[in-house]
């Protein structure tokens, strides 16, 4: 369905023709919170050097989860590779994984790598994939309830992006299904910084979302600052 607050976000993030002339992007980040903080993750998210590809659903992690190592996702699989491609971890089909009870007290690296890499493409790519197949997207206001295509990895199917009056990216409301039905995410973009044609949030605080919708700025389960960003033909 067509909606011009889409169109206004696409166009206040950069373009649909600046984006399209971009096979990747590099960005270099910081993270942490009290989510990671539950599975043990702390320290393999402390600093990333992320390249996402806008091309295909691919994110690399590199120097990762140590030095002169990567680790790779993919649509259906994640693996960690040596820098000269030897496979040394892999796992097709992650997603089932995170039901094991395990997981409930910590993620191994294929699991946070697999969390981790569809929430960056995720990331990196809004708003311009909401533009391409298999997206549903109905306009409400300054929001855009938005239907993800049942191939594609997320944190839910379901998921709502708020937009402020010159189209940047505030919010986005999602359930964040490898922890569980219960966690349900209000999470906040801010300090919007434009690189190579394209527009960034460079703050991200992800909080619990209360039953009323609004935030519980009280807790903070991920945070996220980004220090570089490098748009790549």
């Amino acid at each position: 369905m067509p909606s011009a607050l889409l169109d206004r976000a696409i166009e206040a993030h950069g373009g649909l023709d600046r984006w399209r002339s971009i096979s990747e992007i590099r960005l270099k980040v910081a993270a942490g919170g009290l989510a990671m903080r539950s599975k043990g993750a702390l320290r393999r998210v402390r600093l990333l050097d992320i390249v996402v590809s806008t091309q295909d659903v691919r994110t690399v992690f590199e120097e990762w989860p140590k030095a002169g190592r990567r680790g790779v996702f993919e649509r259906e699989s994640v693996r960690i590779e040596s820098h000269d491609g030897e496979v040394l971890m892999e796992r097709t089909d992650p997603r089932p994984y995170f039901r094991k009870p395990r997981r409930l007290l910590r993620w191994d690296d294929l699991d946070l790598l697999y969390f981790a890499g569809y929430a960056w493409w995720g990331y990196a790519n809004a708003p311009f994939m909401l533009a391409g197949p298999g997206f549903e997207v109905r306009e409400q206001d300054h929001r855009l309830e938005v239907r993800f295509p049942e191939d594609l990895p997320t944190h839910s199917r379901e998921q709502v992006f708020y937009f402020d009056s010159d189209g940047l990216i505030r919010r986005l409301d999602y359930t964040a299904e490898p922890f569980g039905s219960w966690a349900r995410a209000a999470h906040l973009c801010e300090e919007h910084r434009e690189f190579g044609g394209i527009v960034f949030p460079t703050r991200r605080r992800v909080h619990p979302r209360r039953r009323s919708g609004e935030p519980l700025r009280a807790v903070t389960n991920i945070w996220i600052e980004v220090k570089e960003v490098e748009p790549r033909l």
